[in-house]
C-alpha cells in the first residue's frame, strides 16, 4: 500500500491508526485513495495484539424480555459502533449463577471493558477486580463494589411521577413494586413514599413482584379478586405497568376512568399502548452515551478513580393518568 500510495509504510500506519505523528491532508489523500483502490481491510486481530486491546465492549443484562433493557442494549449498540467497538451482549435470564458464567467468558474473551446491569443485589465481581477490568455499574448500582457507575435519579423521579398521579384527585392508590432487593426499586419506593408524605396520605405496603408485564398483571389480578379498593397505580416498571393496565381490561376497569396508572421506563412499548402510558422517562440514548464515554475512558484511563454519573429523567405524559394531549 506504501508503493501505491508513494508514501512510506510508517506514514501509512500514521494514516491508519490516526497517529502518532500529524499526517498531511495531500498524503492523507493518497493513503486512502491506495485503501480504496487496493479494497484493504486492516488486520483486527494484529491490532489487538499490537494495542493489547480487542476493541470489544461487553453487556450484561438481567432479562432481555423486559422493553426497557431491549431498548438500553440497542442504544448501547449503537453507541459502541459509533465508538469503534464491538459490543457482545449476554443475558443473565435473573439467574446469579448465569451471570458469573457470563462474566467469566467476558474475562476468558478478553474484552476491553463491561457494562453491568446485575441480576443480583450483591453481585460477585471478584474476578473483574482481580484482572482489573473496566467496568461501569448500569441502571443498578449496588453499594460496596467500588466500580463507577451511570445511572439515573430514582427516588426523585418516582416521587414526580407520584405527585403527578395523585394530582388527578385520586386517594387510594397503590404501589406495584420490583423485588425488593433491588437497590433501583428501594429507591423508587422511597419516592412513593416521599410523594405520599407531601400530600398527607398513607397507603399500604407496596406489592413486589417480578420486572415483568406478566407480574404486573398477576399482583393487579390479586389486588382487584381481593376487592381493594384503589384508584390509581404506580408501577415501578412499564413492563408491570402494561400487564397492570391488561388486568384492568380483563376486569372490566377503565383506564384511567375507573382506575390511573403511571409507569417508570418511557419504552416504546408504553408510548403505544391503548391508552398511552404515563411514564418516567429513563432516555436510554443519553443513559448509553454517558455509560460508553464513561467506559471509554476508564479503557484509555483517562480517570483513575470511580467515576459516579446521576442522570435526570422526566415525565413522559400520556393518557393513562387522566392527561390529555392538552395537559392534566
Amino acid at each position: 500500500m506504501a508503493r501505491v500510495a508513494g508514501v512510506s509504510p510508517a506514514l501509512v500506519s500514521y494514516v491508519l491508526n490516526g497517529g502518532p505523528r500529524p499526517v498531511s491532508a495531500e498524503a492523507r489523500e493518497r493513503v486512502l485513495a491506495a485503501v480504496a483502490e487496493l479494497n484493504y481491510r486492516p488486520n483486527r486481530i494484529a491490532r489487538a495484539l499490537r494495542e493489547n486491546r480487542t476493541h470489544s465492549i461487553a453487556m450484561l443484562m438481567p432479562d432481555h424480555r423486559n422493553p426497557h433493557f431491549g431498548e438500553l442494549a440497542q442504544a448501547v449498540e449503537d453507541e459502541a459502533f459509533r465508538n469503534d467497538y464491538m459490543l457482545i451482549i449476554g443475558t443473565a435470564d435473573n439467574q446469579t449463577e448465569r451471570e458469573s458464567a457470563y462474566l467469566r467468558a467476558f474475562v476468558d474473551r478478553q474484552v476491553d471493558g463491561l457494562l453491568l446491569i446485575s441480576a443480583a443485589s450483591h453481585p460477585d465481581v471478584s474476578m473483574l477486580d482481580e484482572v482489573r477490568l473496566p467496568v461501569v455499574l448500569l441502571d443498578r448500582a449496588p453499594q460496596g463494589t467500588g466500580f463507577s457507575s451511570v445511572v439515573i435519579d430514582n427516588r426523585t423521579a418516582a416521587a414526580e411521577a407520584v405527585e403527578h398521579l395523585l394530582s388527578h384527585d385520586r386517594s387510594n392508590p397503590v404501589c406495584l413494586a420490583g423485588p425488593a432487593e433491588i437497590d433501583a426499586v428501594q429507591e423508587r419506593v422511597a419516592g412513593w413514599q416521599d410523594a405520599l408524605d407531601r400530600a398527607g396520605m398513607t397507603a399500604a405496603a407496596p406489592v413486589h413482584t417480578s420486572f415483568s408485564s406478566e407480574g404486573g398483571y398477576r399482583a393487579m389480578r390479586e389486588l382487584i379478586t381481593s376487592g381493594r379498593e384503589i384508584d390509581a397505580v404506580f408501577a415501578t416498571s412499564d413492563a408491570q405497568a402494561i400487564g397492570a393496565i391488561a388486568a384492568c381490561a380483563e376486569a372490566g376497569l377503565r383506564v384511567p376512568d375507573d382506575l390511573a396508572v403511571v409507569g417508570f421506563d418511557g419504552t416504546e412499548a408504553g408510548r403505544y399502548g391503548q391508552p398511552s402510558l404515563t411514564s418516567v422517562d429513563q432516555d436510554v440514548a443519553a443513559l448509553a452515551r454517558t455509560a460508553l464515554e464513561t467506559l471509554v475512558g476508564l479503557v484509555r484511563r483517562e480517570h483513575t478513580e470511580a467515576v459516579h454519573r446521576v442522570l435526570r429523567p422526566r415525565l413522559r405524559i400520556g393518557r393513562s393518568c387522566g392527561c390529555t394531549p392538552e395537559g392534566p
